[in-house]
């Protein structure tokens, strides 16, 4: 069944109820995250009459603040995010029942694209980034999550960050000729494997790729989205192709490109809100805005409904490949708009 089925009026009926709860779960269990809403003026009992009213916390509280709605005791997992931005790294903290919703989630939204069977899978990446199981760097934390969904794993990468094309055209033997999962962030996918693989004129055509990470380091190799899907299917013969938008903030949550290419959709039991950086009011279609991400799972932190330091624009509501809101990420606020965001919230830091 798939959990792309909402339409948007469906989704507000269903969604709100719930986060309104998560939102009165959190502030009953997280000190920090009602000493915020209440420095805001938003009373314990605050009635909220659609998903875009509901309160954000900026996505780099988690690099600045120890926000978590279960006890020290029930933490079964701590998450970290890269910390490349200068803030520190965000720290998620996940008990065993969160850990065990994000993996379900995950995997149910996959399916979508990836049917019911765990598939070989090559990971665009050196295995490595795995090694230490209890505390993941965001990008450690992706492969792993990612790997469940996969078997017989080959990693594109050596134990020193080389390609290794040995490897990868043994697993296109053994495999290539069936469907089979790739895995990786989108600038190693572009630099390990297509270039590889257009080199040693691999074919590629079987696969399914899911990657994500951002468009900023294919910039200067002149390579959108457009011409990424392009070349892989002129140069390899691959054409299903999934981009993603999640964050380590909201694990388990991914906002999944459709079949046709041009827009990330909000999976069941989450949602989008773009906003207007100068009023915060919801923006209409076409207008650029900063991105807010809502999801029903974060249940051991405070992380339901974040404001990113995003730029997106909906391109639609209803009326792409699945229903609901669609969208694609523009890439990073300007840092001034960015601490503006923070800014906001500065009165109401936790301790």
């Amino acid at each position: 069944m798939s959990v792309f089925s909402l339409s948007q009026a469906e989704r507000e009926a269903t969604l709100l109820p719930r986060l309104a709860e998560l939102t009165a779960h959190h502030r009953e269990n997280s000190v920090g995250y009602d000493r915020i809403l209440s420095s805001l003026g938003i009373p314990r009992d605050a009635r909220f009459d659609s998903i875009a009213d509901l309160p954000w916390l900026p996505v780099r509280m988690f690099k600045t603040h120890d926000l978590k709605s279960v006890p020290d005791a029930e933490v079964f997992k701590t998450l970290t995010s890269s910390g490349t931005t200068g803030a520190g790294a965000s720290r998620i903290y996940l008990d065993k029942a969160a850990a065990a919703a994000q993996t379900k989630h995950l995997g149910d939204t996959l399916q979508t694209v990836l049917g019911g069977q765990r598939l070989p899978m090559l990971m665009v990446d050196t295995i490595g980034i795995i090694k230490n199981r209890r505390s993941f760097s965001a990008r450690g934390a992706g492969v792993l999550g990612m790997a469940n969904f996969g078997r017989k794993h080959v990693y594109v990468l050596d134990e020193n960050d080389k390609p290794d094309v040995e490897a990868v055209k043994g697993f296109l033997e053994r495999h290539g000729s069936e469907p089979f999962l790739i895995f990786g962030f989108t600038f190693m996918v572009w630099q390990y494997l297509y270039e590889v693989a257009r080199d040693h004129r691999l074919d590629l055509s079987n696969g399914i790729l899911i990657h994500s990470g951002g468009w900023k380091k294919l910039i200067d190799r002149a390579v959108d989205n457009t011409e990424f899907r392009r070349r892989f299917k002129e140069d390899t013969g691959l054409t299903r192709i999934h981009n993603y938008y999640g964050m380590i903030e909201q694990i388990g949550t991914v906002f999944l490109e459709g079949p046709s290419g041009n827009s990330l959709y909000c999976p069941d039991f989450a949602d989008v809100v773009i906003r207007d950086p100068e009023t915060w009011a919801e923006q209409p279609v076409g207008e650029p805005g900063v991105i807010e991400v809502v999801s029903t799972l974060p249940h051991s932190y405070p992380g339901h409904v974040l404001l990113t330091e995003d730029l997106g624009v909906y391109h639609g509501i209803d009326d792409g490949d699945w229903p609901g809101k669609h969208f694609s990420v523009l890439g990073r606020l300007p840092k001034a708009e960015a601490r503006g965001c923070s800014d906001t919230f500065s009165g109401g830091q936790a301790a």
